[in-house]
């Protein structure tokens, strides 16, 4: 007796893809009752959903970071160009900061015109000298440099663990 797949000549599906395809039959069968599942089983079905499996995440590392935090950015300090400091030029138009000139100051001491700055940080969180990070307002960008921070640490614990036992 032939198997199924033999029998309709076709493969078993892959588990990514048979998981994203009862996920969306869900949700097909919820718009076709036209709506009638409760806020809490609408909830629960969307907790149960990994949207990085259904390919529905954003990668990360493929991505610009979002737009920094609007505390963050009201926060950097404004710093008064006096003496050297206004020999300095602003990394963004490559202009001389001129004397008594009021320029933002990154976390990474890197100093900017204001309107050189400001519209790069509504487009992502980084200097763009140095690449240093401002806090974001997106929780899944922020859950995912912390995930990035614990497999470094992770990693360096096991090469410092392998540097010991060959040492």
């Amino acid at each position: 007796m032939a198997s199924y797949f033999d029998e309709h000549d076709c493969e078993p599906s892959a588990p990514e893809r048979e998981a994203r395809t009862n996920i969306l039959l869900e949700i097909a069968r919820w718009v076709r009752g036209a709506g009638r599942w409760t806020p809490g089983e609408l909830r629960s079905l969307f907790i149960s959903v990994d949207f990085e499996d259904l390919g529905l995440g954003v990668d990360w590392d493929h991505h610009l970071p979002p737009p920094a935090a609007k505390t963050a950015v009201e926060s950097l300090p404004r710093t008064v160009m006096r003496g050297c400091r206004s020999e300095l030029k602003c990394p963004v138009c490559l202009l001389e900061f001129e004397e008594e000139e009021t320029a933002i100051e990154m976390p990474c001491h890197h100093f900017f015109h204001s309107n050189c700055i400001l519209p790069w940080l509504s487009k992502t969180n980084s200097c763009p000298l140095c690449r240093h990070e401002l806090p974001t307002d997106d929780d899944t960008y922020e859950e995912h440099k912390r995930d990035k921070a614990r497999k470094q640490q992770e990693k360096h614990r096991l090469e410092s663990l392998h540097g010991a036992m060959y040492t």
